[in-house]
């Protein structure tokens, strides 16, 4: 059985097409990230900017073709955060219908957190307890429980992500002491709040800014799923490149290897994020998924009776 997930987060626009293998689990035969910041804004206005509509339907329309082209019996698509806190969502979501056949599921902070976890450990062949995190572009989720078989013990949905930090504190290039103090604080003051995590558990992380610190660590250009896939980050190493990007201008940040172009205004903010994290884990490192919700989703399609 083929099936395809499509995941409209705030800052990027993710598609898996999978197909079933004998014995279980999911072969990807297309697997496309697009960065088009939905959220562009909404942190501000609470309205989906017309621009950051016309580049995510644009987006919708490319891999609607790839859809076409690999024809999957069963095809999800879910918004989260943007989607979520921004008026004009069934508006676009009606739109998004219009191209993809399916109409977009607008989901709690809560159901991404389960999507995540189960999505984010997939293939990385771990076991007992884990906290699972991911930071997107509006909120950054946690999720606590065990890796074989999936349990979730608890989940939890921030206010927090790269983009929403980023529009929030950042004015100057590269961002003054003053603007990279805000961030932190504004990180803290939300986790200083949350019970801690359990002590045994391994620490993973997921999504865009996770795996680009780790691309970036590694010189991983052009990006490679395969080397970063289950890769050990360590909290000195996440330092380092935290302080790497933020003595850098934009420009010089959009040549680094291993970053996304399109990604070099909000990295920073979301670099911090993740340190700030770590270090208020008490772990000394984290092992990154590069899956997630998309996974999660294309593994409850397949599995569904």
């Amino acid at each position: 059985m083929r099936v395809a997930a499509i995941d409209i987060g705030t800052n990027s626009v993710l598609l898996l097409i999978a197909e079933t293998k004998t014995g279980g689990g999911l072969a990807p035969l297309v697997e496309r990230a697009t960065i088009t910041r939905l959220g562009e804004g909404v942190d501000r206005t609470r309205e989906l900017a017309e621009a950051a509509r016309a580049r995510t339907l644009a987006c919708l329309a490319d891999y609607a073709a790839e859809l076409a082209r690999f024809a999957p019996e069963r095809v999800a698509v879910v918004g989260t955060s943007a989607m979520r806190d921004a008026r004009g969502g069934s508006e676009f979501a009606g739109e998004a219908e219009r191209l993809l056949g399916v109409r977009p599921l607008v989901v709690s902070g809560e159901r991404e957190a389960e999507l995540t976890f189960r999505g984010a450990l997939s293939g990385l062949g771990l076991s007992g307890p884990v906290a699972v995190f991911d930071v997107g572009g509006g909120s950054t989720e946690i999720v606590t429980g065990s890796a074989a078989p999936p349990r979730i013990d608890g989940a939890k949905s921030l206010d927090i992500g790269s983009v929403r930090l980023f529009e929030r504190h950042v004015r100057s290039d590269p961002p003054s002491p003053a603007e990279l103090d805000a961030v932190r604080r504004g990180v803290d003051s939300v986790l200083r709040s949350q019970p801690p995590l359990p002590a045994d558990a391994t620490l993973v992380g997921v999504a865009g800014t996770v795996t680009t610190l780790a691309a970036i660590a590694g010189a991983v250009a052009p990006y490679d799923a395969s080397r970063i896939h289950g890769a050990r980050l360590e909290l000195e190493t996440v330092r380092d490149v935290t302080e790497r990007l933020t003595r850098v201008s934009l420009a010089e940040r959009t040549t680094l290897p291993g970053l996304e172009p399109r990604r070099a205004d909000v990295i920073v903010a979301g670099a911090l994020l993740v340190e700030r994290f770590l270090t208020w884990s008490r772990k000394p490192a984290l092992i990154v998924s590069d899956r997630g919700v998309r996974w999660g989703l294309a593994e409850e399609l397949a599995n569904a009776s």
